[in-house]
């Protein structure tokens, strides 16, 4: 499905968006760059009025029902039946439950530090591969190492009181998206992309905001910034940005569509620190690097074992 088809605005004025293939990649990678670079500073603001699994339910399920009428006013394909059960599957794993993660964590997590963390998602991206029967080389293995290296240093130069456990929750988060990612990469999805995202988003936020409410989360006192921070999340951070991501899912290979993982951290240290004045401490340095490294090194490895194609 081309970007140029499938972005409205309003009073029905049409955006000039890039009509060659690169020209639309080119932009969807920017939209998954940046705009999921930021939303770690925009969950960090949110979470000012909104607890944290309410906050990922309520963003997720209002973006699957805005974006699931969209998608039906297109005159879709309707999906069968295994195919939404997919799709809430999925969504689940990458919006319920890792987004939901996410959140909780950050509570006691820097934004940076959570963005560094979740870039650990391809290298469990390999061990989930491994577990589903793929052959994995001794520099895959290598690249692993390394990550699991980064992770402990990060986790030894961070000083906040509680990161130990918002660390661990933000770990299971990245956890649950590769394992999100490898059952969508398996499961028959519904064929169109709008729809498909709405499904996912929709049910997954349904699901979250279910299990929040059951466990007691309920809305604090509403503050302007907060309120600003979740419309954002919800429209540019969910709807926009998981539309691109599928783009990138089915139109680039997965070594280019996965590459937000290791630059947005970059952007989140960046806002982090000019923002809200969050420390970079050479620990969290070190870290980035040895991280960014053993995730690159995957890809590359990756690269190789598919012959450079």
């Amino acid at each position: 499905m081309s970007l140029q088809r499938s972005v409205f605005s309003p009073r029905g004025w049409p955006l000039r968006l890039p009509r060659s293939r690169n020209g639309q990649i080119a932009l969807a990678l920017a939209v998954v760059y940046l705009v999921w670079g930021s939303t770690y500073l925009g969950v960090h603001v949110a979470l000012g009025s909104f607890p944290p699994l309410l906050m990922s339910g309520l963003r997720n399920l209002f973006a699957g029902i805005g974006l699931f009428v969209f998608a039906a006013r297109r005159k879709p394909i309707w999906p069968s039946f295994a195919e939404i059960r997919n799709a809430g599957l999925v969504g689940t794993m990458l919006v319920g439950l890792s987004s939901g993660m996410l959140a909780y964590g950050m509570r006691t997590v820097g934004t940076g530090t959570a963005a560094v963390m979740v870039a650990t998602v391809p290298l469990f991206a390999t061990v989930i591969a491994v577990v589903a029967g793929r052959k994995i080389g001794r520099g895959e293995w290598f690249a692993v190492g390394l990550g699991l290296v980064g992770i402990v240093i990060l986790s030894h130069g961070d000083s906040t009181p509680g990161s130990t456990a918002g660390s661990l929750a933000i770990l299971c988060g990245a956890l649950f998206w590769a394992g999100g990612a490898h059952l969508a990469g398996r499961l028959k999805l519904p064929s169109d992309l709008f729809l498909s995202t709405a499904l996912q988003i929709g049910l997954g936020g349904a699901m979250s905001t279910l299990v929040a409410w059951v466990s007691g989360e309920r809305m604090l006192e509403l503050h302007f910034l907060p309120l600003v921070a979740f419309l954002y999340l919800m429209l540019i951070g969910t709807m926009a940005a998981y539309v691109a991501y599928g783009f990138l899912i089915r139109h680039t290979s997965p070594i280019i569509a996965s590459s937000c993982m290791y630059v947005n951290p970059v952007v989140a240290v960046a806002l982090g620190a000019l923002l809200l004045g969050e420390p970079v401490t050479r620990s969290t340095v070190i870290a980035t690097v040895v991280i960014l490294i053993s995730v690159g090194l995957s890809f590359w490895f990756d690269y190789r074992k598919k012959g450079g194609a």
